[in-house]
């Protein structure tokens, strides 16, 4: 076996739907056409979204497509003293400082703009120079403080394994981040960058709305002293109206085409979109192996219109 690690680590808020499985099977296949290992990591960060019925049915999902893992499956939700620590560590760098806006002043403030690549607005750094008396005001209001990283006016830059080079400036593009909300629950940005360390991720496979984030991943990394693992980034599978497919709304859920479909027929379908076949056909992921390739993986995002008949 390689040194390469890989994982899976859904999100279990919601039945799984078909680009979650996309992204799942490419996730896999590129560890094990390496030797590598695959992990599993469920992120229930927020358990009240989180229950434990979805990661069940999210594991449930992963067998039945034929993916399998090499460890006990990790669970965010039970790893805060794991975050916590990481928090302390960057206080004594004196990183951190507590953010007492609202959502509403965040979006409205003369000092917030948008980040050319998301809609979500650049920070403009309102709380980072509060007083002791400013701060102990507001609490006295009854505000919780978020926990804001600070971050340089420095490019970070990558060349993803899949899209290419990319690169954001952290202090104009994005702004000092949220680590800790102000509910106490522990960031993405945190949790992501502290567990693929602990578990020894190499490799990380996800979809390309997570490419904006990785550059604030990086600065994580490299303040914690964590190494950099290397990123492939995947096109998105969107609804005929162009929308991203949505455990919200339901899209084409992995549990209502199973009722359909077989595995293999799916696996085969989501083979074909990924440019490991030439045309859908039945097919396990460890048969999908000795095809797997980045060069076959199409970069555009790809238009789910019909499924094959079953």
């Amino acid at each position: 076996m390689s040194d390469v690690t890989g994982r899976l680590a859904p999100s279990p808020s919601g039945e799984m739907h078909l680009g979650n499985a996309f992204a799942a099977l490419l996730a896999w296949l590129s560890a094990r056409a390496q030797g590598g290992r695959v992990l599993l990591r469920l992120e229930d960060l927020d358990l009240p979204r989180c229950p434990a019925r979805y990661s069940q049915g999210v594991m449930e999902d992963f067998r039945w497509l034929g993916l399998d893992w090499d460890n006990d499956p990790a669970y965010q939700s039970q790893r805060s003293a794991y975050y916590e620590d990481c928090l302390v560590r960057l206080a004594a760098q004196d990183l951190l400082y507590p953010c007492y806006c609202t959502r509403r002043e965040l979006h409205s403030g003369p000092t917030e703009a948008s980040a050319p690549h998301t809609a979500a607005p650049v920070y403009g750094g309102r709380c980072r120079a509060l007083t002791a008396a400013q701060r102990a005001d507001y609490e006295a209001q009854g505000r919780r403080g978020a926990l804001r990283l600070r971050v340089p006016d420095q490019v970070y830059a990558l060349t993803d394994g899949h899209l290419g080079p990319y690169a954001a400036n952290l202090a104009r593009e994005v702004g000092d981040f949220i680590l800790r909300r102000s509910d106490g629950l522990y960031a993405y940005q945190l949790a992501v960058v502290a567990d693929d360390a602990a578990m020894g991720v190499t490799e990380v496979v996800r979809g390309r709305d997570l490419l904006p984030s990785t550059p604030q991943q990086l600065y994580l990394q490299e303040i914690l002293g964590f190494s950099h693992p290397e990123y492939c980034h995947l096109p998105l599978l969107l609804a005929p109206d162009g929308r991203r497919l949505s455990k919200r709304e339901g899209d084409l859920s992995l549990r209502a085409l199973s009722k359909r479909y077989k595995s293999t027929e799916l696996v085969g379908v989501l083979g074909c979109w990924a440019g490991l076949l030439d045309k859908p056909a039945p097919v396990t992921p460890q048969e999908l192996v000795p095809e797997f390739s980045w060069g076959r993986v199409p970069r555009e995002d790809i238009t789910v219109t019909d499924l094959p008949s079953s």
